[in-house]
């Protein structure tokens, strides 16, 4: 019997290490095929639908399972920001060669690795405020910070 190197499931590539690179990779070759497809029709677009845009197809992408990546390799994170950021280049209507972290910070997006820590307070907040879903509940511990005097 065979073991396979990588699994697709539910749009997440995993690999035979649990490191991700490969969904990553994928992950940004589909956002820089829409970002490209984005170049081609930008001069088209309003400044306002042109985010609306990005946010709806290409930065879905970019979130979707992302709480997977917590605590993953930043030769993975480089791979998303890269694409990140020539997504906010093409919606800013800027050069190759532009910084690009200005423009995040314009788009009022933050990076990737930023995002996915974001996503991830924002879901442990969540269930232990509403302790549902009970089977993530049951795993979080919370623990008090004891200050020394």
């Amino acid at each position: 019997m065979q073991v396979a190197p990588k699994l697709k499931s539910l749009g997440v590539t995993i690999d035979s290490r649990l490191r991700f690179d490969c969904h990553a990779k994928n992950v940004a070759r589909a956002c820089n095929y829409h970002t490209r497809t984005l170049r081609h029709m930008r001069s088209l677009l309003s400044d306002d639908l042109a985010q609306t845009v990005v946010c709806s197809i290409v930065a879905s992408m970019l979130d979707y399972c992302n709480a997977m990546l917590y605590g993953a390799l930043a030769t993975t994170f480089d791979v998303l920001q890269r694409a990140q950021n020539n997504l906010a280049r093409v919606v800013c209507q800027r050069g190759g060669r532009t910084d690009a972290k200005p423009l995040l910070r314009s788009l009022h997006w933050l990076p990737v690795k930023q995002r996915v820590t974001y996503n991830m307070a924002t879901m442990t907040f969540k269930i232990l405020s509403s302790s549902t879903p009970g089977h993530l509940n049951d795993l979080i511990q919370p623990t008090v910070l004891v200050r020394p005097v």
